[in-house]
C-alpha cells in the first residue's frame, strides 16, 4: 500500500495535539486570572467558559473543537482512499491542500480571529473534502 496518503492525516492529526497543547497553555492560566477553581467546577459548558474568560483564551478552544468536526471526515475518506489503492498524486494534494488550508484557519482562528478569512479558508478546504470524497466514491462504486 502506498502510505502518500496518510501523510497528510498523520499531520493533520499532529496539528490537532498542537492546538490542544497551545489550549491548554492559554486557557489554564486564563482560568488562574479569573479565579476559577476546577476543583469546584461541575457540570459545565463551553458556553460557560465563554462567558468567564477572555474571547482570545477561547479562540484556540474553539479551533481545537473545529479540528475534531469536520476532519473526522478527512480522516475516513483518506482511508477509503488508501484501501482502494487511489491515493495518486491528485488525491494526495488535495489531501495536502486540506491539511494546509486547516492549519492557516486555525492560525487565523486562534490569532485574530476574523470570520471572513477563516470563512474562505474553510470553504477552500472543504472544497478539497468534497474533491476526496468524490474520487472515493468512484472508488468504492465504480463497477
Amino acid at each position: 500500500m502506498d502510505h502518500a496518503i496518510l501523510r497528510p492525516v498523520v499531520a493533520l492529526a499532529a496539528w490537532t495535539l498542537v492546538m490542544f497543547t497551545w489550549m491548554i497553555a492559554t486557557r489554564l492560566p486564563a482560568m488562574r486570572a479569573a479565579g476559577i477553581d476546577m476543583g469546584k467546577l461541575v457540570g459545565t459548558k463551553g458556553a460557560d467558559a465563554d462567558r468567564a474568560l477572555p474571547a482570545s483564551a477561547q479562540w484556540k478552544a474553539h479551533n481545537y473543537n473545529h479540528l475534531l468536526e469536520q476532519p473526522t471526515l478527512f480522516y475516513a475518506i483518506c482511508l477509503v482512499i488508501a484501501l482502494t489503492g487511489t491515493g495518486g498524486a491528485i488525491n494526495v494534494g488535495l489531501a495536502w491542500a486540506y491539511v494546509t488550508l486547516r492549519i492557516a484557519h486555525s492560525l487565523v482562528q486562534a490569532t485574530v480571529n476574523r470570520v471572513k478569512p477563516r470563512f474562505v479558508l474553510f470553504l477552500i478546504s472543504t472544497l478539497c473534502l468534497v474533491a476526496l470524497t468524490l474520487h472515493a466514491a468512484m472508488a468504492v462504486f465504480r463497477g
